[in-house]
């Protein structure tokens, strides 16, 4: 074997490593943008959640009498900086907090702008629910393809590192306790 053979094959080694190493970094990046994309669906709805229980505290404090606040800490989380999925628990029981009130106040449940705010909490909590989904489901893809060999060289080379499910827990540490209710 002469030495144009053999830089022949060197140079078919290094062309074959490369294109591993350009798909496996395409590989991460198509799934890094997926889960960028689930992120700004999530961020999009909670905050039309968000905007949905601003109006159902405007409908509450013109229907009520009563001059009570009852929403005043869940208007306030705009001031807040927490999570998404501590965002999407407060909204929760803000929105359990409404319900409540409806039930409990006939002119609540029967208002016509009321019904509309169910109706779209209702909506709202649907689309949340497939885009936490889909979130969890990408995030399992991605935290799976860059632990096998060599995907994980390829994702240190690049500081593509495993995240958290939707709720904060880490699947990769040791922490058993950090289950959130």
């Amino acid at each position: 074997m002469g030495a144009f053979e053999f830089l022949l094959i060197v140079l078919a080694i290094i062309g074959i490593l490369a294109i591993c190493y350009i798909m496996i970094y395409n590989k991460l990046q198509i799934e890094k943008t997926k889960i960028e994309h689930a992120e700004n669906l999530i961020d999009e709805n909670l905050r039309s959640k968000y905007d949905i229980m601003v109006r159902a505290n405007d409908v509450i404090k013109k229907e009520l009498k009563d001059k009570k606040e009852y929403l005043k800490e869940y208007i306030d989380l705009k001031e807040k900086k927490i999570s998404n999925f501590d965002l999407d628990r407060e909204l929760t029981q803000a929105e359990n907090i409404i319900a409540n009130l409806c039930n409990d106040n006939p002119e609540l449940e029967k208002n016509e702008n009321m019904i509309e705010i169910t109706y779209d909490f209702k909506m709202i909590n649907e689309k949340l629910t497939a885009c936490i989904s889909y979130y969890n489901k990408q995030m399992n893809l991605l935290n799976g393809y860059i632990r096998k060999f060599p995907n994980n060289i390829i994702a240190k080379l690049h500081n593509v590192k495993s995240k958290p499910f939707f709720d904060g827990k880490d699947m990769t540490d040791n922490d058993i306790e950090d289950f959130k209710l």
